[in-house]
């Protein structure tokens, strides 16, 4: 069982950027599809992005797509998410996910690692306007 360990949230302006890491320990990340989800209080989950070992694609909703990149750092062991042109509306708890998932990258690989994948604890985003 991978275990996950979120960092680099924060307090950023309107305009700013940030990267999340996730680093994994238990298991090699270069088996694991991998992806991230965010919660506001008070609202759902929301899958944010995902990147399929499958076919190496990665995918992004369309409110983050051209401003967030996902990524993977095999020497590392880690998952990152660097955050650009951050919103008021990308306020929330940010969560990485990992699952030995054979599906093809796109929304419904990330369905299934909310669903049924590993999670971290969280970091905490904050945007200010």
């Amino acid at each position: 069982q991978v275990q996950l360990v979120e960092s680099g949230g924060g307090l950023v302006q309107a305009g700013g950027s940030l990267r999340l890491s996730c680093a994994a320990s238990g298991s090699t990340l270069d088996y694991y599809a991998v992806g991230w989800f965010r919660q506001a209080p008070g609202q759902e989950r929301e899958g944010v992005s995902c990147l399929s070992t499958i076919d190496d694609t990665e995918y992004y909703i369309p409110s983050v797509e051209g401003r967030f990149t996902i990524s993977r750092d095999s020497a590392a062991n880690t998952v990152h998410l660097q955050m650009n042109n951050l919103k008021p509306e990308d306020t929330a708890t940010y969560y990485c996910l990992a699952g030995m998932v054979g599906s093809p990258g796109g929304s419904r690989l990330l369905q299934l690692l909310m669903d049924y994948g590993s999670r971290g604890q969280g970091t905490q985003v904050t945007v200010s306007s």
